[in-house]
């Protein structure tokens, strides 16, 4: 089948630019001036069907890094399965996500890894893609990322928080790190000094201090920045790669800008909470409400400017990706666990469906620019975990994955509203945006249509990624 997406402004990193899309089964057969005739025939004429995007943006399908599908956490699992969460980005215009596979000190890399193909197998309604969690740092999981890396998942995440679940110590992740510097892996970090932290909750709690958002008050900036500094000096050491996933101070952030200004491979990663939730407003709220937002790294005070900064490093590059650290939770029986003891709350917000919505009203806001936000939404996503430019870009030969975005279109996020993920409450409610996400192609297959669903589980492949482009 062809579909010719006709009349629409294609964003790039590079600018905008007037043009017909000829998607030709699942890839991009030709991006041409609108209107033009090509190969002797006339596109329009010739197209199977034609999607009038006049006066809207035409953009390369977003790429989600960081989402936590199933994930099992505190004594429950993550809400959203495969099955729901892909089918809740598909409405957002997200049409590829790199989840995390988990293996847990002593289990085996390759068990973990085998049960995470069990649970998406099949399920998926966008294409989807493995980071390796390694919880156990040893002979036998560093012998392991060889055969990752062989084998299509180039990224692996360590732990500097949650002792006796996750954390690696500093000479595991030496000895990862100097794995990674020989095979091109990435290594992703999710650092907090989670030792420190444990003290600072069983202080908390001591003292009676149960509420939500001492969550975020055990967990203060400092413990961000300090494993954040930690973890560049022993990438510096070791010559790896550095991915630092889901930042939230301004510390931390100013950190991973200094390692950038003198030449390491250095990476941030930030999220939609970390841009406009806040302790104050959300964390804070009365009685047991602040759960909702739980989430880790926690948000922090907006008092301290830490989002306003947040919204610099992504102007300058020194932030480099935004993904979602998708992970939700119900508030009833899920967030529960944690009434009267908040370190009991399943840590996680749900944002799949609404990253590319809130990040283009950073656009309208004046914030960052129309190239910025695909360059942070699609492309850099893609090219940091080697799936550009088969995904990310709108170009001949790459996947016909396209979102047609209206910018005159609004969008009002609510469990009533705008609402697909898994979930019995938004993180979101409430949010207006500026701009509506009105037709989603995943390999050339329409998956959201005026305001329908027409997508399927078992749509969505396994894609096996490349060393990130960004080292090569």
């Amino acid at each position: 089948m062809t579909i010719l997406v006709a009349g629409g402004s294609v964003v790039s990193p590079a600018g905008v630019t007037r043009a017909d899309v000829l998607v030709d089964g699942e890839t991009i057969a030709a991006v041409l001036a609108p209107g033009s005739v090509a190969l002797g025939a006339d596109l329009g004429a010739d197209a199977d069907r034609v999607i009038d995007a006049t006066g809207k943006y035409v953009l390369p399908g977003a790429v989600d890094c960081h989402t936590h599908m199933e994930l099992p956490f505190g004594g429950t699992f993550a809400s959203d399965t495969f099955e729901t969460g892909t089918r809740a980005a598909a409405w957002g215009g997200t049409t590829t996500i790199v989840d995390f596979a988990v293996q847990r000190h002593g289990e085996r890399v390759q068990d973990g890894l085998a049960a995470w193909h069990a649970k998406a197998d099949g399920q998926c309604a966008v294409d989807y893609a493995f980071h390796q969690i390694i919880g156990g740092v040893d002979d036998e999981s560093l012998a392991a990322m060889d055969e990752l890396v062989a084998e299509g998942i180039t990224s692996v995440k360590l732990f500097m928080a949650y002792p006796g679940v996750f954390l690696s110590d500093d000479g595991q992740i030496l000895r990862a790190m100097q794995t990674a510097a020989r095979n091109g892996a990435m290594i992703m970090m999710h650092a907090e000094n989670g030792t420190a932290i444990d003290v600072l909750v069983a202080q908390a709690l001591t003292r009676g201090d149960t509420a939500p958002v001492w969550h975020g008050l055990t967990r203060p900036w400092q413990t961000e920045a300090e494993a954040t500094a930690r973890a560049i000096t022993l990438a510096e050491l070791t010559g790896a790669p550095l991915y630092i996933v889901h930042m939230a101070a301004k510390q931390a952030a100013a950190e991973v800008a200094a390692a950038r200004d003198a030449g390491q491979n250095v990476f941030g990663e930030t999220c939609p909470q970390y841009l406009y939730l806040s302790l104050e407003e959300q964390l804070a709220a009365p009685g047991f409400e602040g759960a909702k937002w739980v989430c880790s790294t926690p948000l922090r005070a907006r008092a301290e400017g830490h989002q306003e900064a947040l919204w610099s490093y992504l102007r300058t590059n020194d932030l480099s990706v935004v993904s979602t650290d998708h992970c939700p939770f119900c508030f009833k029986e899920q967030k529960e666990l944690g009434v009267g003891d908040f370190s009991k709350i399943p840590n996680g917000i749900g944002s799949v469906e609404h990253r590319l919505d809130l990040i283009y009203q950073g656009v309208v806001d004046g914030r960052i620019s129309l190239e910025r936000w695909v360059e942070l939404c699609a492309a850099t996503p893609a090219r940091m975990f080697g799936l550009y430019p088969r995904k990310g870009v709108v170009a001949v030969g790459s996947d016909a994955d396209l979102v047609v975005y209206d910018p005159a279109g609004h969008t009002s996020i609510g469990v009533d509203k705008t609402h697909h993920m898994n979930m019995d409450y938004s993180a979101w409610e409430g949010f207006e945006v500026d701009g509506h996400v009105d037709t989603v192609l995943s390999r050339g297959t329409v998956l959201i249509e005026d305001g329908k669903y027409l997508g399927r589980k078992g749509h969505g492949r396994y894609l096996r990624r490349g060393l990130s482009q960004y080292l090569v």
